[in-house]
C-alpha cells in the first residue's frame, strides 16, 4: 500500500469514529448532535480519497457534531435501510432523522457548509 494521506484505511483514523449496524441507533440517531455519516468500503478509491477530510471534519466538529464512518460491506443492513447504492455517500443526520445526502468526492467547504447549516 502507497504511503500516501488518501490512501489512510479508516479503521486506522485517530478521529472518525467507525458505527456498525450495532450501534448505529446509539451513536448516530440516538445523538444529541447533528452527525454526519461516511457511508465508505475499503476498496473504493474516491473513499480513500475524502478520508483525510473526513478526519479533518471530526476533529474540526469535536463537540459540536459528530462525524462517523460506516463500511458498508461490513455493515450491509445500514447501508440498505438507508438506500446507499454508491459510495462514499454521506448522510447528515439531526434529531435521529435524515437531513441532507451528498454521493460523491466532495470539497470540505461543501461539507463545512451542510454541517454549519444543521
Amino acid at each position: 500500500m502507497l504511503n500516501l494521506p488518501y490512501f489512510t484505511p479508516y479503521y486506522n483514523s485517530p478521529m472518525a469514529a467507525i458505527v456498525t449496524d450495532q450501534n448505529f441507533d446509539s451513536e448516530v440517531l440516538k445523538s444529541k448532535v447533528p452527525v454526519m455519516v461516511d457511508f465508505f468500503a475499503d476498496w473504493c478509491g474516491p473513499c480513500k480519497m475524502i478520508a483525510p477530510l473526513v478526519e479533518e471534519l471530526a476533529g474540526d466538529y469535536e463537540g459540536k457534531a459528530k462525524i462517523v464512518s460506516l463500511n458498508v460491506d461490513d455493515s450491509m443492513d445500514s447501508a440498505q435501510k438507508y438506500g446507499v447504492m454508491s459510495i462514499p455517500t454521506l448522510i447528515f443526520f439531526k434529531n435521529g432523522k435524515e437531513v441532507e445526502r451528498l454521493m460523491g468526492l466532495q470539497q470540505k467547504e461543501v461539507l463545512k457548509e451542510k454541517l454549519n447549516s444543521l
